[in-house]
């Protein structure tokens, strides 16, 4: 959808020793999911007519699977079937996902490393997040944050913890 998730999507290629350029992958932001129907446009088989590959929130699947069947790469799309054609949905979103394969404790010691545990801090005393789990206060501090925090949170991962969706985007373009 947008820029942090190329941003962590090139992050585990270059964790993978995957050379994206080198195969001739390009990771382009749409900047957000209502814009997948031009993207599809241009790039799918009506346009450039090149190999798609995407992800998307879990909020977003409905526009992604009207994009797909627009473009006619099937037809009565769910989930499953969007997958071979290498479109991964993340359950929340793609910082979700990254929180919670990292661990509460990775992404406090990232926060802290950035400087922003004090911000942090402040944000969880907030009348509204006092009460949220504590993994979800973190996703909820990084989420207007993502830009900056995606690939920090791709280079903290264990390789074998790596969220299905991401893993999913790059083994389907590398």
């Amino acid at each position: 959808e947008g820029t942090s998730d190329k941003l962590a999507v090139e992050a585990l290629a270059r964790r993978r020793g995957r050379d994206l350029d080198a195969k001739g992958v390009s990771v382009v932001p749409i900047g957000g999911a209502q814009a997948i129907g031009r993207a599809v446009e241009r790039f799918g088989p009506h346009g450039l007519d090149v190999q798609l590959a995407g992800l998307c929130d879990v909020a977003e699947e409905k526009h992604f699977r009207r994009a797909l069947e627009r473009a006619g790469l099937g037809t009565d799309l769910t989930r499953e079937r969007m997958e071979p054609l290498g479109f991964f949905v993340c359950d929340h979103d793609l910082e979700h996902e990254l929180v919670r394969a990292a661990g509460a404790d990775a992404v406090e010691r990232i926060i802290a490393a950035e400087g922003e545990l004090g911000a942090f801090r402040t944000f969880q005393k907030q009348l509204a997040k006092r009460d949220l789990p504590y993994e979800e206060q973190l996703w909820r501090f990084m989420w207007n944050r993502k830009i900056r925090y995606a690939r920090l949170l791709v280079d903290a991962l264990d390789l074998s913890r790596v969220p299905r969706p991401l893993e999913g985007v790059l083994a389907h373009v590398s």
